[in-house]
């Protein structure tokens, strides 16, 4: 047990029991025990493997190999359609992870062999993301911008691309764009 993540398990959270019984089955594998996006997160050989979080309407074990596991009891769920790697597994309650004890121990034990073996997931290349019209547009007819945008790194290019296209409005996309421009000129990423 890594003390610096204590506090995530003594909170007074909905989750709190379920949060103890997920760490008690990873540990129990001999990861070890770090804090990462605020959350306990469980290294092998410095390599994220799987990840504790919680949300409104559920807690989660992240696996962030998922994609390449083989879920026997088809129980990973990919978050959303742009999620390419990681994959969950969703409780609502204790008795659930505590009655799937032995299944997800299993889980995290072929987790741990994926990223020992130095599996890869295979991600998808940012040139094939769509380009909505209205970025396109401004790419074309805005000083700079192409050069900007293009030495942007690889992932803010597609947090860029996956922020614009989620817009199903022509009008949203284009004050999304126009909202981020400076941004983009300036080189730095969505979040930065």
């Amino acid at each position: 047990m890594n003390p610096n993540v204590n506090f995530f398990f003594e909170d007074k959270s909905k989750w709190l029991e379920a949060y103890q019984a997920l760490r008690e089955i990873i540990l129990s594998t001999k990861l070890a025990e770090e804090l990462k996006w605020s959350s306990p997160c469980y290294t092998c050989n410095d390599h994220n493997v799987v990840l504790i979080h919680g949300f409104k309407e559920y807690c989660a074990l992240l696996f962030m190999k998922g994609a390449l596991m083989k879920d026997p009891n088809s129980i990973l769920i990919q978050q959303s359609k742009n999620v390419q790697a990681a994959r969950q597994i969703r409780f609502t309650s204790v008795e659930e992870i505590i009655k799937q004890k032995s299944i997800l121990k299993s889980y995290i034990k072929e987790a741990i062999e994926l990223e020992k073996s130095g599996a890869k997931v295979e991600l998808k290349k940012t040139s094939e993301y769509t380009i909505p019209e209205e970025f396109k547009a401004a790419l074309k007819n805005r000083s700079g911008l192409k050069s900007a945008f293009y030495k942007l790194t690889p992932g803010r290019q597609r947090a860029y691309l996956l922020y614009f296209s989620s817009a199903k409005q022509i009008k949203t996309r284009i004050d999304r764009i126009e909202k981020y421009l400076p941004k983009i000129l300036d080189g730095k990423g969505i979040d930065d």
